[in-house]
């Protein structure tokens, strides 16, 4: 079997970011899902598929923070190049026990974009939690992962959850 190199470290054992400087651009897009184990509780304040709390609207507000999560996601994770996105967007729905997300990140360029759509999905489930850590901290977030990619040197779709 061959062995595996890791791709963020260098000959030396030393961490690097990886050179994409003699890559060519591809289109790249990458989708991510996580869910929230939230309680009965929770669940059955949500209406019209929105959960407005004394703090605000808690899926729009997790929106925002997930996209604007993705766009930072080279500030916060080691050796992730700073990227353009050209789309990012959250879906969220719910269940009657866990609320479900769903982000998708699009861009041309040398690098994938599966770290930004894996921080949306992480920053909107942490602004969920923090939203309604009022109601009960029996808040479970779980699953998050990578659903799908496309670009770059090979494609990947999950197919069972």
């Amino acid at each position: 079997m061959k062995k595996r190199k890791l791709t963020h470290i260098d000959a030396s054992g030393n961490p690097t970011m990886v050179d994409v400087s003699e890559k060519k651009p591809t289109d790249r897009f990458a989708r991510a899902s996580g869910r929230i184990k939230v309680g009965r509780a929770i669940i059955q304040e949500i209406k019209n598929n929105e959960l407005v709390l004394a703090k605000g609207p808690v899926f729009q507000t997790a929106i925002i923070a997930g996209v604007m999560g993705a766009k930072k996601t080279s500030e916060v994770i080691p050796f992730c190049h700073p990227v353009s996105l050209e789309d990012c967007g959250i879906h969220i729905h719910h269940d009657k026990q866990y609320i479900y997300l769903e982000s998708h990140v699009r861009m041309s360029g040398k690098t994938g974009v599966e770290m930004e759509a894996l921080t949306a999905v992480s920053i909107a489930a942490l602004t969920v939690y923090d939203m309604c850590k009022a109601m009960s901290h029996d808040i479970v977030i779980e699953e998050i992962r990578l659903e799908e990619k496309r670009g770059g040197k090979k494609d990947f779709k999950r197919t069972a959850r």
